[in-house]
């Protein structure tokens, strides 16, 4: 989208200088506003045209049954989908009795800006209706991130060529009428009405809706209040029925008088308190975002933001596009984030309804990595909300006659709603995830409570899995068998390289834990005996290796698989999954994303350098990233094996997957995990930042830049240890600055180096020989990049 001609590139904004109705979907999602409990997608303020009106409460969902033509023992019973909630945001405007709607008269300008440092979404238009009455609308819209139920809109309107008779219609509406599916498997599935009416009140200026949703029993509420400014004959009056409840706004406006309206939202439910609980609860949300007023929320949203960016910017010089692109995917991290508060931060946030609304490992694997360091206090209630989910993982474990605890491949609740067996079933390496999202929160913050508490829980119940899961043969080797791993197109494997590692991490993770919380592990029924069976299987774990190719597999035998045929498959005929049946992906050597790569980026210790780099080039050849994760993963291997050039292509995938809509359903909601791996592409592969044990690195974290030539500087933050670091990366050296905290032991390319506040270290970063680049399947290289834009075409393999 951002190459449109519509769409300027700025590095602190995404603006719109048009509307451009064939592209109002994504549109819809890029210009999102959230704070982890609300979702306000881009939709105009009149309410149409819209593609998908979405307002979202993380956590609200219904229940669907889940379709078996032959139900198998272990299927999950019903599936859960994330709904539509009630619309606070529509303010209907209607000019001399005609209806605002921008498909009709003439639309003489709009402009839309996402602003990423104040966190709104500023709208200009000029309209002219079919009679003749042009006026000039301006709004400002913002979901509060430091007040969780609350969001506001500010709307103007000025005529321009004579008087008008200005109606506005400030609603909030449920069951809204939603397009229908278009069957792609990424979409959700469209639930007709799933709001049942309890409450609605319109009084003086105030407005309140209540439903509950019939399967899942969850009560949704919605109020709103409005300040309202125009000439002397302005005068409102307030209805209201069981979907709707409206604040209707009259006046007589001269050219140079405006009607301006504010309305303060306030949003929430509950699957637990009464009706009137719920009611009290959004009324008083109100009452605080009143009291406060418009230009309070403002305050406090620029305050909450200029403290975010002071830790989380990355300044890139040398390519515009991504500049922007990482101030945005940064931005909508923290929206789909910020005040989630123990509920899971959904694969599309609060954006849109794709995949249903719900969770995957995504969110551990790279959106907790990237808070981690940028925003940690947002990754412990994440994290929290997993732990709250054990006892659902420990049933669903239990269900599969395993010990331990079994985390769902997707979920909104923590049970599992995978109707897809090998995902939902076999995809283990979620547990993992968990794990591995644990350990690097408690390494990066010193939290001592989290590991003791929820932390331990959560590495004992995955280790427990991955000892009862696996076996030892008569060899003594450790194998995890009939698993399937990050790369969905292999299923049911004997030992994926990435799972067996991880779990390796986990098991040992969770016995040293152990030691220093022996009380804890008491509690937890761990002995001496369990603890050296999880060291023991990690020391055996299997790890499989093609002797005679000189690469590792990606799980035992693939590499002996039959190819798949790259020359034969025509560029319409992805993703894959699309167009083959998943028998005949399962049974090739073709690699949907990031897997074995993966294994090498998040454990890069049992890894040579020699490895690395012939892993990576037989990987890359088979590589045909018909998923989103895939792209950053790439882009940091192909770094560190000296591959920068294409490592910067990657970097460009990944940055504008959903300002470019790379991969055609931005109109369903962004790819949250993508936008996170633009800051990991950056960070972790031309910074080349590793934690304390991704490489040989002696427990300390560790630092490896390179940029590739388009880039003249990168400089990021991190927060480590309660310290912030800075990092600044030219196309020669590399300069740390401590900007807070005590004196820090760090790695540059392997040499230890102190920082402190008194005392920045600047070092050279030693040059590259040149490499020969690996290959990529036909027609499935990454667009070069060239001076900030992505050339055309696909480059010469």
């Amino acid at each position: 989208m951002i190459s449109h001609p519509n769409y300027a590139v700025e590095p602190w904004c995404l603006r719109e200088t048009e509307l451009d109705l064939p592209v109002l979907a994504q549109s819809e999602s890029v210009f999102a506003l959230a704070n982890g409990h609300i979702g306000w997608r881009g939709n105009l303020d009149e309410g149409e045209p819209h593609a998908l009106p979405g307002t979202y409460l993380n956590g609200v969902h219904e229940l669907r049954d889940l379709p078996y033509a032959e139900a198998g023992y272990g299927y999950p019973e019903s599936g859960q989908t994330m709904i539509n909630v009630t619309n606070g945001k529509i303010i209907r405007l209607l000019v001399d009795d005609e209806p605002c709607d921008l498909r009709y008269g003439e639309l003489n300008g709009h402009e839309r800006v996402l602003d990423f440092r104040a966190g709104v979404l500023r709208r200009t238009a000029e309209w002219t209706s079919p009679a003749g009455r042009s006026v000039r609308i301006t709004s400002t819209r913002l979901v509060s991130l430091t007040q969780r139920a609350a969001a506001a809109v500010l709307y103007d309107v000025e005529p321009l060529n004579g008087p008008a008779d200005l109606v506005l219609q400030s609603e909030l509406v449920a069951n809204e009428q939603l397009p229908g599916s278009d069957g792609d498997p990424r979409n959700a599935a469209a639930i007709d009405s799933p709001l049942l009416a309890e409450e609605d009140f319109a009084q003086g200026t105030r407005l309140r809706l209540v439903h509950r949703t019939e399967r899942s029993d969850q009560r949704v509420a919605a109020a709103a209040d409005h300040l309202i400014d125009g000439p002397e004959s302005t005068a409102w009056s307030a209805e209201s029925e069981p979907d709707v409840s409206r604040l209707t706004v009259t006046s007589r406006v001269e050219p140079g008088q405006r009607l301006r309206l504010v309305k303060f939202v306030a949003q929430g439910w509950s699957g637990q308190r009464s009706l009137p609980a719920v009611h009290d609860q959004v009324d008083a949300a109100l009452a605080a975002a009143r009291s406060i007023g418009w230009e309070g929320l403002l305050r406090d949203q620029r305050a909450y933001l200029d403290d975010f960016w002071s830790r989380a910017d990355v300044e890139v010089e040398g390519d515009p596009q991504i500049q922007q692109a990482v101030r945005f995917a940064l931005f909508h991290l923290l929206q789909a984030s910020a005040r989630a508060e123990q509920r899971a931060i959904p694969a599309k946030g609060l954006t849109g309804t794709g995949y249903d609304g719900h969770s995957f490992w995504d969110i551990e694997s790279f959106v907790l990595p990237v808070l981690t360091y940028t925003a940690p206090d947002v990754v412990a209630p994440a994290l929290r909300w997993r732990h709250a989910t054990l006892p659902a993982a420990r049933d669903r474990a239990h269900q599969l006659g395993l010990r331990g605890a079994a985390f769902p491949w997707r979920t909104i609740t923590g049970q599992e709603c995978s109707a897809y067996w090998p995902a939902g079933t076999a995809a283990f390496h979620v547990n993992a995830a968990v794990a591995d999202a644990a350990l690097r929160y408690v390494t990066a913050t010193g939290d001592e409570d989290f590991e003791r508490g929820p932390g331990l829980d959560l590495l004992v119940h995955t280790a427990r899995l991955w000892r009862s899961l696996g076996h030892h043969d008569t060899e003594g080797t450790f194998h995890i068998d009939g698993v399937t791993g990050p790369d969905e197109y292999s299923a049911v494997a004997r030992d994926n390289l990435y799972t067996n590692l991880m779990a390796q991490q986990n098991l040992v993770a969770a016995a040293e834990a152990a030691v220093r919380h022996p009380d804890r592990a008491r509690d937890l029924g761990v002995d001496d005996e369990e603890t050296a069976e999880w060291r023991d299987a990690a020391a055996r774990i299997a790890v499989p290796y093609n002797e005679t190719l000189g690469v590792h597999e990606q799980s035992a035998g693939f590499t002996r698989l039959q190819m798949w045929d790259f020359e034969g498959t025509e560029p319409d005929r992805y993703p894959l999954l699309l167009h083959y049946p998943y028998f005949d992906l399962y049974r090739k050597q073709v690699v949907k994303q990031a897997d074995l790569v993966l294994a090498m980026q998040v454990r890069g210790d049992a890894f040579t350098a020699d490895e690395k780099a012939r892993n990576f080039a037989y990987y890359e050849a088979l590589t045909v990233r018909d998923s989103s994760l895939s792209a950053c993963s790439q882009a940091v291997m192909a770094a560190e094996t000296g591959h920068l050039r294409l490592a910067y292509a990657y970097l460009g995938e990944a940055a504008l997957m959903d300002l470019q809509n790379l991969e055609h359903n931005t109109r369903d909601g962004l790819h949250i995990a993508s936008l996170a791996g633009t800051w990991i592409a950056l960070v972790s592969g031309f910074g080349g930042m590793r934690r304390p044990g991704d490489h040989h690195d002696g427990g300390i974290f560790g630092f490896a830049p390179r940029l590739p030539e388009q880039l003249s500087r990168l400089a990021f933050s991190v927060v480590v240890q309660g310290r912030r670091l800075r990092v600044e990366i030219g196309d020669s050296t590399a300069r740390y600055t401590l900007v807070h905290g005590e004196p820090l032991r760090i790695l540059h390319h392997g040499e230890e180096v102190t920082v402190s506040a008194k005392k920045p270290v600047e070092r050279a970063v030693p040059p590259l020989p040149p490499l020969p680049e690996p290959r990529q399947p036909r027609g499935r290289r990454p667009a070069e990049r060239s001076g900030g834009t992505a050339e055309r075409g696909e480059a010469p393999d």
